[in-house]
């Protein structure tokens, strides 16, 4: 099949009143497609779900262990985090020990996500800060990267040592060549690549051995940190921090803008890639949660399964007006 599949249903009574369509693929750690949905040779933008790829030079080139940095600060190098003071004061905390500070990151300021922090911001009549935006965990480990190579300050340019690292990486990961790249809401590059392609390298840090190669360590070091510290990697009321959650720290999950999300399985050694056509984040959730209960990596009866795979829409008065549900294609 080349065409997308419906993936996600919005029912409001009796009526389907929306559908989400998009492509997923499942490898295993040998790279072969063990379940399929849509096009796999799809080329995507996996947006933030490759920010464990952009990590994994961090680690190979040794500047993890010479600047010790902590499984936490992993976890916060592949984050899309809310900007609460958890991750606020660490990402703050990270730049002091470079003997940086919020000037030398290249992501921009971002207004954010968490309530409380948002709203001290407004209080204090205190303009957001880089450190506030959703990417400056992985902004602090390409700073961390920049100054174990003695590379420029500009390091989210395509041409910098550490976004040649990330492309290698990304290549040798995927297994494919990236045929052209786009600039991410972060200002780093972002690269193309198959849904196939990106569901091989999951598998890859699925199987990876936690004492084989370089590239096996680093990339263990990494989903392992992710998984332990879900609330780190995004937040509270965020899906990848309820699903990490609710399959007890086994399973690590990455959102990724426009409809992206990862998965990996390492007790299955698989890896997943998921892309919904239009974009849409509730879609993207729903399926992944969708594919991890058919996996058997998430009880489908846990609070935060339903959460996403049978989900409620409620009006202004609190009306439970229809659902949202994967379709029949992950039966």
């Amino acid at each position: 099949m080349t065409q997308p599949v419906p993936m996600v249903e919005i029912w409001r009574g009796p009526v389907v009143e929306s559908l989400h369509t998009g492509h997923a693929v499942v490898c295993n750690a040998n790279g072969e497609i063990i379940h399929a949905w849509g096009n796999p040779d799809t080329v995507v933008l996996p947006r933030s779900s490759a920010k464990m790829l952009q990590a994994l030079p961090l680690i190979e080139s040794g500047a993890a262990d010479a600047f010790g940095l902590s499984d936490e600060q992993l976890a916060l190098s592949c984050a899309s985090h809310n900007g609460a003071l958890i991750h606020t004061d660490r990402v703050q905390s990270w730049l002091d020990t470079l003997e940086l500070s919020d000037n030398d990151l290249r992501c921009g300021p971002q207004p954010p996500q968490d309530r409380s922090a948002k709203h001290g911001l407004i209080r204090a009549h205190t303009t957001p800060c880089q450190y506030h935006n959703n990417c400056s965990g992985k902004h602090a480990g390409f700073l961390t990267l920049t100054k174990h190579l003695k590379a420029g300050p500009d390091y989210h340019t395509i041409d910098h040592p550490v976004q040649k690292a990330c492309l290698a990486a990304f290549n040798e990961m995927t297994q494919e060549t990236s045929t052209g790249y786009g600039i991410d809401g972060c200002s780093a590059p972002n690269h193309s690549v198959s849904v196939h392609g990106m569901a091989r390298a999951m598998a890859s840090f699925a199987a990876a051995n936690p004492e084989g190669t370089t590239r096996e360590r680093a990339a263990a070091r990494l989903h392992r940190a992710m998984a332990r510290y879900p609330e780190l990697v995004a937040g509270e009321g965020r899906a990848c921090t309820y699903l990490m959650r609710a399959m007890d720290h086994k399973v690590t999950v990455k959102t990724g803008a426009e409809g992206f999300f990862i998965a990996i399985l390492p007790d299955q050694k698989l890896g997943v890639a998921l892309k919904i056509k239009d974009g849409a984040t509730r879609a993207a959730e729903c399926a992944i949660a969708a594919i991890l209960v058919k996996l058997g990596a998430l009880d489908p009866n846990h609070p935060d399964a339903q959460r996403f795979t049978n989900a409620p829409i409620l009006n202004f008065n609190k009306l439970t007006t229809g659902h949202m549900r994967p379709t029949v294609a992950f039966a």
